[in-house]
């Protein structure tokens, strides 16, 4: 699965900033609300160093990672739902995302003009959480009324949907996400074609200056948040990932290492992103093609088949797995089969972070 990621935010946090460190674009990023009008989609290729080693290994002659698609819209502000703004106008773009990134302002500065005058990084998130819980509303109200008329005719599963989409209309009206709603499985899959922001995990990114620390008092207040609602928060600089991804490769090494960093933010922002849908990596490894594969954490062999084409996990047989550090140690699969750590794993087998694997199938 592709992990789309949508970023929302007031204006002047940082977004379309951000968005052109993450994608490397080239969006306007000027210094006034409601810059970003059409909304900007990205596709960002996931750094993955075990793909590399892998790859450096088989030498196939190609290599595919993994890739997050970010998309950004207009800035919300106080009262968006009512029409106040640009940024409402542009939900239903991420409407479909896996995930949000809440980008929060976390830094001072004079030349740059906030919405409200004032950095305070709780109410900012409030004011966007406000909006997004009234958007939702507006949506699941009209879908209950439906859901309403056609449960008259006690049709069991209109009546299912009914209830849940009750829960989902109660929790909203009393400003609580909907993805504080605890619905069973049976009510999870009668409102799945729902798609509600706040239904969407939340992570939040913490804005700072260039030259700010991890101790920054404007971002304590939001990891104090981020661990009651039991989430992530990222503390990056987005105009210095803007610089940093403008750089060439050797330049930009150099230039975390001047800066006492290892990595890009990026880097970062798509492992909490993982960590925060509960996925993970396994690898497709040969001398046409070397692959990385993003299942749920919870994925078996036949479901990671299903990943790479639906009719290998309706025809799956078995799954030939080599461990990730098997396959490093041996130099790749033949050594990893003489020295007897291919594992063959059936339909029951729980794909591991980082497994090397080979489905065989009927078609």
């Amino acid at each position: 699965m592709g992990i789309k990621c949508g970023i929302v935010g007031l204006p002047n946090v940082g977004k379309s900033t951000l968005f052109n460190a993450l994608t490397a674009s080239e969006i306007p990023a000027e210094n006034y609300p409601f810059c970003t009008i059409d909304p900007n989609v990205g596709v960002v290729t996931v750094p993955d160093p075990k793909l590399d080693a892998i790859a450096a290994i088989v030498t196939p002659e190609k290599v595919v990672p993994t890739v997050v698609e970010f998309v950004d819209i207009a800035g919300l502000v106080e009262g968006a739902s009512q029409g106040q703004g640009l940024g409402n106008q542009f939900l239903a773009h991420i409407r479909e995302t896996h995930a949000i990134a809440h980008l929060v302002r976390c830094f001072v500065n004079d030349d740059i003009v906030h919405v409200a005058n004032r950095i305070d990084p709780l109410h900012d998130i409030e004011i966007i959480d406000t909006e997004l819980m009234l958007a939702d509303l507006e949506t699941v109200q009209k879908i209950f009324q439906r859901a309403e008329r056609a449960a008259k005719a006690n049709d069991k599963a209109a009546v299912a949907r009914r209830d849940a989409l009750q829960k989902l209309v109660t929790a909203l009206g009393n400003g609580k996400p909907a993805r504080s709603v605890v619905l069973d499985a049976h009510e999870r899959e009668t409102v799945r074609d729902v798609q509600l922001i706040t239904a969407k995990p939340v992570m939040y990114i913490a804005n700072v200056a260039e030259d700010a620390t991890e101790d920054n008092p404007l971002v304590a207040p939001v990891r104090k948040l981020a661990a009651e609602q039991g989430t992530e928060v990222v503390v990056i600089s987005a105009a210095l990932e803007a610089e940093l991804a403008q750089l060439a490769e050797g330049e930009r090494a150099e230039f975390l290492t001047s800066l006492g960093l290892t990595e890009p933010g990026l880097n970062r922002v798509i492992r909490s992103a993982y960590r925060l849908l509960g996925l993970k990596t396994f690898y497709t490894a040969g001398p046409k093609e070397c692959r990385a594969w993003t299942v749920h954490k919870d994925a078996t062999a036949p479901q990671a088949a299903g990943a790479i084409h639906t009719d290998f996990e309706r025809g799956f047989i078995r799954a030939e797995v080599i461990g990730y550090d098997q396959f490093i140690a041996r130099r790749g699969e033949q050594g990893a089969r003489e020295a007897g750590e291919l594992r063959l794993e059936g339909k029951t087998y729980v794909v591991k972070e980082g497994d090397v694997i080979h489905f065989r199938f009927n078609v």
